[in-house]
């Protein structure tokens, strides 16, 4: 009998989803941990709340709690005073029914229902023989809050305020699987005014060829990690990126992978070089990346329309999309941009370096969007 010869791209392929069935039960694995400790905290939280909200204790029994249970179990942490009162936060900002009536009103993913759907919170304490307590009935943990960890729930209530952003980051660090120093930067760079804003400066080719580019790519970035000067080269920023270029990514995104700096193309007879170029996982294409220490000017979207046609022509694989072009400059006059930008054929952004704050109701449309987004796409982790 002929023996069947297998190539190696399908093996590996065998072997890729063999990788993710592992990856998969791992992080359900986790997720259970995680869900059953997020458990402790909100019951926790929610009997010292009611325990402060009837008189019955003052802080200084919140203190002497915190004393006794290190005394109980010196090795178990997490059960600081300042722990406890994060724990009572984030059961009274959770446990309303005005949260609980926003939440069923947005298009949540299929994952936030999966998330939790093997285990059930307990309802009542545990009768102990050496006190008898009041039975209590502790308040369901909504489902949407076990998607992320307990220290990233502590960054976001203490960094944001409404309801829309708070939610929105809980999607995005599950997603993006933040850990809480990166959730933190996300936080402090605007990524939900920027990821929510419709004003963005994409061409029409761009939209076309990617229209769930408006929550994969960002139009603003916050650099101030490199601190800079006021007034800079593009050497200067090249160099900077390229030294922080773990933070950069994590400002334009985790599914951007650096490829190089200064990629070289070959156009005619001359070669020309682009100044980062990224592969985006989400979008499958390569990101050609021009810097500018100046304003937006229109024929900076003429090189960058040569730099992409390189791209596809030479580079681009025939599994993968079209090139996507982004030019980064300190500002851009949205008019100068929309009408440069409305005749390129080509799929191509412009980024600036600023912030631009958005009003709640705008952000809560963009919330349902968002939350429809992931839902179309079924994204699972």
């Amino acid at each position: 009998m002929k023996p069947v010869t297998i190539e190696y791209s399908d093996i590996e392929k065998q072997f890729e989803f063999v990788d993710t069935l592992i990856n998969r039960h791992l992080d359900r694995a986790v997720q259970n941990i995680n869900t059953e400790m997020l458990y402790t905290y909100w019951e926790v939280g929610q009997y010292i709340s009611e325990r402060l909200k009837s008189s019955a204790w003052g802080d200084k029994v919140v203190a002497d709690l915190a004393d006794y249970l290190k005394r109980r179990n010196p090795k178990r942490r997490g059960y600081s005073k300042r722990n406890l009162y994060n724990m009572i936060s984030f059961y009274d900002t959770y446990s309303t029914k005005d949260f609980t009536k926003f939440v069923s009103s947005l298009p949540l993913p299929e994952f936030v229902q999966l998330a939790t759907a093997q285990l059930e919170p307990n309802n009542e304490i545990v009768q102990l023989t050496t006190a008898q307590f009041p039975n209590i009935t502790f308040t369901p943990v909504p489902q949407l809050l076990t998607i992320i960890t307990f220290t990233n729930h502590v960054e976001i209530l203490n960094r944001c305020d409404s309801y829309e952003e708070r939610i929105f980051y809980m999607l995005y660090a599950y997603t993006n699987r933040l850990k809480t120093e990166e959730l933190r930067s996300c936080i402090v760079s605007q990524t939900f005014e920027t990821v929510m804003s419709k004003e963005k400066k994409f061409s029409p080719a761009l939209l076309q060829n990617y229209p769930d580019a408006t929550f994969m790519l960002k139009d603003k970035a916050f650099l101030d990690f490199l601190n800079l000067p006021q007034k800079h080269n593009e050497h200067k920023l090249h160099k900077e990126l390229l030294n922080h270029m773990k933070e950069f990514i994590l400002e334009l995104g985790k599914d951007f992978l650096f490829i190089d700096s200064e990629y070289s193309v070959q156009v005619g007879g001359s070669s020309k070089r682009i100044d980062l170029l990224f592969y985006h996982r989400g979008l499958q294409c390569l990101v050609a990346v021009e810097l500018k220490a100046v304003d937006f000017e229109p024929e900076f979207v003429g090189k960058m329309d040569m730099y992409l046609e390189a791209l596809d022509r030479d580079v681009k694989r025939d599994n993968e999309n079209p090139s996507i072009g982004i030019i980064l400059c300190p500002s851009a006059d949205k008019s100068v941009v929309e009408y440069t930008l409305s005749r390129s054929l080509s799929p191509t952004m412009v980024a600036e370096y600023k912030r631009k704050l958005i009003p709640q109701d705008v952000l809560k449309r963009s919330l349902d969007e968002y939350c429809s987004f992931l839902n179309m796409h079924k994204i699972e982790k």
